[in-house]
């Protein structure tokens, strides 16, 4: 298991800022009364494909050799990934092979499309989502790049809280949603090494709470295709991101699928901006656990704003 360092934090950086945005942190007084806490939110539903995986995405494309670049890249992913994937490999002028789930954001598979990617769908468990990465591999010679279980792309991602930390200056204590764990362990790189006094906490949900599972039995516990709203957290931990976790995270916290809807349009209805079920994971948690935060500056990652308008969440049903 190759685990990236920040010196490869640091490159990354350079390596992907002409690809990328220095997204905004904003704050909301609203949001600070319920909270009982000073919350700085890293806006990454502005980031380059509206998420932040178009971080470590950049940084796994644009390290690629020349003659491996030419076959192009290839990942699964159940959207935010894949479209950052493409957007990176459109922008070196490369090959996208992106498989996703049946059931994907349809905005997400278009927005692949649109960036030049091609679409191969499966069924959405993650043994499936493997199998037909495979095939494709087989078929294209393209090179892998792991959602989250890949050191490029942790080091991209950990890029994040780097930016955060010169915005933001002295943090308490910082969360991020958690699926497969790849936002997470490049928060978890950057903090240990620039910022060791900051807290750090994950987010999820709790129909989806094989981390925090995981965290309390000190192994990796993995479900194959769970329900949630919070579609991008449905990925369970690999060995590289378990090693940044269980070291470094102080705890997981879970929400319900209620808390995630009512939090997401909470952020749209006072904070005006527009993010999807999985950046609002880490703000329910907070409401919910006002006794952990209260008082202290708190770092917020708002992971990505991809959303199907037609398919709101508090409009179904």
């Amino acid at each position: 298991m190759l685990v990236p360092s920040f010196e490869d934090v640091l490159k990354a950086h350079e390596r992907i800022a002409p690809h990328i945005h220095r997204t905004p942190v904003t704050t909301s007084a609203y949001l600070n009364r319920l909270a009982g806490a000073e919350l700085f939110f890293k806006c990454e539903n502005f980031q380059k494909g509206g998420a932040f995986k178009t971080r470590g995405a950049c940084n796994a494309v644009f390290g690629l050799p020349d003659g491996q670049a030419e076959k192009g890249v290839a990942t699964h992913s159940s959207g935010n990934h894949a479209l950052s994937l493409a957007y990176a490999a459109g922008r070196r002028g490369i090959p996208c092979h992106a498989v996703m789930p049946h059931g994907a954001v349809q905005a997400k598979k278009e927005a692949v499309l649109a960036y030049g990617g091609r679409v191969v769908e499966c069924d959405p468990s993650y043994a499936a989502r493997e199998a037909a990465l495979a095939r494709v591999r087989h078929e294209t010679g393209a090179d892998i790049v792991h959602p989250y279980d890949d050191p490029r792309v942790i080091a991209g991602q950990a890029t994040c809280s780097r930016e955060l930390l010169a915005q933001a200056e002295t943090l308490d204590a910082a969360i991020a949603p958690i699926g497969g764990g790849g936002m997470v362990s490049g928060t978890c790189l950057t903090l240990a090494n620039a910022a060791p006094g900051t807290k750090i906490y994950a987010a999820e949900p709790e129909q989806a709470d094989d981390a925090a599972r995981s965290l309390r039995a000190g192994r990796i516990v993995a479900d194959d295709a769970p329900e949630t709203v919070a579609d991008g957290l449905r990925a369970p931990l690999k060995e590289l991101t378990w090693h940044f976790v269980s070291r470094h995270v102080a705890d997981i916290l879970t929400v319900s699928e209620r808390e995630i809807v009512d939090a997401m349009r909470l952020v749209w209805e006072r904070m005006k901006i527009v993010i999807e079920p999985s950046s609002a994971v880490p703000v329910a948690a907070i409401l919910k656990n006002r006794g952990i935060f209260a008082g202290k500056r708190v770092g917020v990652v708002l992971t990505g704003g991809n959303v199907d308008l037609a398919e709101l969440p508090w409009a179904r049903g």
